[in-house]
């Protein structure tokens, strides 16, 4: 199994309770936007104990950028991920598949969800071909949306709120079969779906609902 040791060189809260990571990019190291490798603190009694974490950098950056929901209560790696500074070290392995861009779509995140897309935008964005995606984006509350300023300012129109705690403003309050039907257009070919797993159900069930294949609907392999 591939395995680096690499330096974090900056660290910042992007949410109250969402971090994000800014670490070395070994030589040779490569991925795709919407991929994945195991990270680890590089300390002895957690090297071993390894979490999947989305990269959200585009690939042709010289350093990796991580953003990461932190669970508190439990004393779990992402708590532990909270106390890492800049000087601290990580420990990266092997990348694997995640969301695959295909195309132009609709992109359906819940919460921390988003990651893989943030990437996916930001790779579309510098190669001019972001043009005909669509975000609609899901959280508890305002408080919780990751990176919406850079979001809103990649997509425009197109990226849609949906929060469901009040006060939401504009914001629609669930992704439900009217919205969704609403974004159907006879040019739309992918559904790239990513949030927690009964998340991802009820997205499915109603794409399906709505007529839309499973050949169209992309989510995390």
């Amino acid at each position: 199994m591939e395995k680096h040791i690499v330096k974090v060189l900056a660290t910042a809260f992007v949410t109250h309770n969402v971090k994000r990571f800014v670490v070395e990019k070994p030589a040779g190291y490569t991925y795709a936007p919407g991929q994945a490798t195991d990270v680890a603190l590089n300390s002895p009694d957690l090297i071993n104990e390894l979490r999947p974490f989305t990269f959200t950098s585009p690939q042709d950056a010289d350093h990796l950028e991580f953003i990461i929901k932190i669970y508190k209560g439990h004393n779990g790696v992402t708590e532990q991920l909270a106390k890492v500074e800049a000087g601290d070290e990580l420990v990266i392995h092997d990348v694997f598949g995640a969301i695959a861009y295909k195309g132009p779509g609709v992109f359906i995140a819940g919460g921390a969800g988003i990651t893989p897309f943030i990437a996916i935008f930001r790779q579309l964005k510098a190669s001019g071909q972001l043009a005909g995606n669509t975000l609609l984006l899901a959280n508890h509350t305002i408080a919780d949306i990751i990176l919406q300023d850079e979001l809103k300012s990649l997509l425009g129109e197109h990226y849609i709120d949906i929060i469901r705690t009040p006060p939401f403003g504009n914001a629609k309050r669930l992704i439900d079969k009217e919205l969704l039907d609403a974004c159907i257009l006879e040019d739309t070919t992918h559904y790239y779906i990513c949030g927690p797993e009964t998340f991802t159900s009820d997205m499915i069930g109603m794409l399906h609902d709505l007529n839309v294949g499973d050949e169209q609907i992309v989510i995390e392999q």
